[in-house]
């Protein structure tokens, strides 16, 4: 979708973090913006950035894991801007980080909840319409580098950020040869607050339970006398703002990419993973020419997805 200008961009999360940078990224391409979010006092502080450079973008309120209301919030979002041309499923949230075992049934249904129900809500809502009316237009789903190179300590938030980024893979493929594209938005460190709005959305319903882990950057041991202290990083400095996180997705949206990174640095942990998985593969079992040509000729999807050859080089 390259031609942005004047298309209709729905983007939740877009009160605060990574969806407003996608959000303003989006103003700023051209695009008219349903911002979108469950806290209305939120969205109400970050509109005037948008009112007052002159840019057209509306609120809606909306608890993405209610389905009927997605369906409502899609229909005052279209009655206000017009069809929706670009969806970005962005809306996000955090768990303790503890090992599995520690964590509450509670923490699983607040995280699955939002962040794979959510997003699938938001594709079962729009996709159809997009499709139905035959304009380009692309779905963006936020995933992150931990779906793709886990984090100890952080099961659940890497099982959601696998499974979305798994799903974005798969509806690219079904989407091939339609007007519609997708992608998995995988960024690494961007300058946020999910630990805050997550704290703020979570219902009552689903109380946060579980025993916080220690700190996993703790303060370095006093000097002894005589010793200089050690010298820390500026850990700031391995993030990059919402504002060039939504620039880099706005430029994946206009050149069709399967995948959208933000950070050059996490190539290797990934090349490393699946150079580990290829040696996984048994090479010393005997070869099966039978079975061989009944995958290159009539299984071929099960051993090769085309759509991973689309993703350009940037």
């Amino acid at each position: 979708m390259k031609d942005l200008q004047n298309k209709h961009a729905f983007v939740t999360g877009a009160a605060s973090g990574i969806g407003l940078g996608i959000a303003k990224a989006c103003a700023k391409a051209g695009m008219v913006v349903s911002l979108v979010d469950l806290r209305q006092k939120a969205l109400d502080e970050v509109t005037p950035w948008f009112t007052e450079r002159g840019y057209k973008a509306q609120t809606v309120a909306l608890d993405v894991t209610d389905r009927a209301g997605y369906v409502t919030a899609v229909d005052k979002a279209e009655a206000g801007l017009g069809a929706i041309h670009l969806l970005v499923n962005n809306a996000g949230v955090e768990v303790p980080m503890v090992p599995l075992w520690k964590s509450t049934h509670d923490d699983v249904d607040f995280i699955t909840g939002v962040n794979i129900k959510g997003a699938i809500n938001g594709i079962i809502a729009i996709v159809p319409r997009m499709l139905e009316r035959g304009e380009p237009a692309h779905v963006i789903t936020t995933s992150s580098q931990s779906g793709l190179s886990v984090v100890p300590g952080a099961t659940l938030y890497n099982l959601t950020k696998a499974a979305v980024a798994a799903m974005m893979e798969t509806l690219a493929s079904d989407l091939q040869g339609t007007n519609v594209g997708a992608s998995a938005f995988c960024p690494g460190p961007v300058q946020g607050n999910l630990s805050k709005t997550s704290y703020e959305v979570r219902p009552a319903s689903l109380p946060n339970q579980a025993e916080l882990p220690p700190p996993r950057f703790a303060a370095p041991p006093e000097p002894k006398p005589g010793e200089e202290p050690p010298k820390m990083p500026d850990f700031s400095k391995a993030t990059i703002s919402a504002e060039d996180a939504g620039d880099l997705v706005v430029r994946g949206v206009q050149r069709g990419d399967l995948y959208i990174f933000t950070h050059p640095e996490f190539a290797p942990g990934i090349e490393a993973k699946y150079k580990s998985m290829l040696r996984a593969y048994p090479t010393d079992l005997p070869e099966n020419p039978e079975r061989k040509f009944i995958f290159e000729n009539f299984f071929g999807f099960l051993a090769k997805n085309p759509i991973y050859e689309t993703q350009q080089q940037r």
